[in-house]
């Protein structure tokens, strides 16, 4: 999702790779992107309801591992159970993404602008406008995300470890409606900004910088009058950009995510606190509990984000118009 600012002095191949956000066909751009990302939301949705599983499972709970997990869903309800939510989460994704892509790219232009002056070093100038373009993107999008997250979580986790049964994403949001009102859509929504926001701040900086690290090991820096590379080369960097950035995020945010889908998936009865539920936590597990599904956290992290980037990079290439 590199579409950092284009120096026109620059001679450098590197920069000759990127596509300005001012350079795209905006109405293609939203519609073949909203079917791309769909696409790949089908096929990596599972690791989310797998991840979601295993943050909430209790210590008597006998599914604690991603295959028993994996298992026991494909056992009750075959692959069926595997997309619990999904249809929740499909319908709000569009304009979710619609904002979220409009407010980082918007925002990624006028941070480039802001550290221009700064005597700064490529990487460290694209990891502070990429980090505040993604927290950005991340603080504006929550208002529709946090409600979807609620509801498609209850979704996943429904008659697991004692959580309650529904009839869809529309049961869901009335009872939640019926017993907290409009607030109880925005459980966790603080800590869903302290857990994305700096989790998107991270992954888009280590994005950012890393690429640009490889990019100059290649010998394609900014300041390099080199040919430009190959678009093989040009995925694959930016492949390997998008797993260090899930690997960065991951690690750092993981414990967070935790919290914040316990806080979301319990019922109106149980209404714990954040103080309560790290107790919880601390006493189930010690301290690791706070790590509870950190392989698919992991795992989904590195391969939505990778595949996502490609995907995005490559919806940017068909939606440049012609200078």
């Amino acid at each position: 999702m590199e579409t950092t600012i284009r120096r026109d002095t620059a001679a450098g191949s590197f920069s000759q790779t990127e596509i300005n956000w001012d350079k795209l066909d905006k109405t293609k751009f939203y519609v073949v992107g909203a079917g791309i990302f769909t696409g790949l939301t089908v096929g990596l949705y599972p690791i989310s309801v797998v991840k979601t599983r295993m943050q909430v499972a209790t210590k008597d709970s006998t599914e604690k591992s991603a295959y028993a997990v994996i298992r026991g869903l494909l056992k009750a309800e075959g692959v069926p159970g595997l997309y619990r939510g999904f249809g929740t989460v499909i319908t709000g994704a569009v304009p979710a993404r619609i904002i979220f892509l409009t407010a980082l790219e918007t925002t990624k232009v006028a941070a480039f602008k802001m550290v221009e002056p700064f005597k700064l070093s490529d990487p460290t100038k694209a990891a502070i406008a990429n980090g505040l373009a993604g927290m950005t993107a991340s603080l504006f999008s929550q208002g529709v995300f946090v409600p979807i997250d609620v509801i498609s979580q209850r979704l996943m986790v429904q008659g697991y470890s004692g959580h309650a049964s529904y009839n869809g994403g529309l049961d869901v949001a009335r009872k939640v409606l019926k017993q907290d009102g409009i607030r109880g859509l925005y459980r966790g929504f603080g800590l869903s900004v302290m857990t994305y926001s700096p989790s998107s701040a991270v992954w888009w900086a280590s994005y950012g910088s890393s690429q640009r690290v490889i990019w100059s090991l290649l010998g394609h820096g900014t300041d390099s009058t080199g040919s430009l590379p190959t678009q093989g080369t040009i995925v694959l960097v930016q492949g390997a950009g998008g797993i260090v950035a899930g690997a960065a995020a991951s690690c750092i945010t993981t414990p967070l995510d935790t919290i914040k889908t316990r806080l979301q998936v319990m019922g109106h009865e149980k209404r714990p606190t954040a103080r309560q539920v790290i107790k919880t936590l601390i006493a189930d597990d010690g301290w690791t509990g706070f790590y509870r599904g950190i392989g698919p956290r992991f795992f989904s992290m590195s391969a939505w984000g990778t595949s996502m980037i490609l995907a995005y990079e490559y919806l940017k290439r068909i939606c440049a118009q012609d200078s």
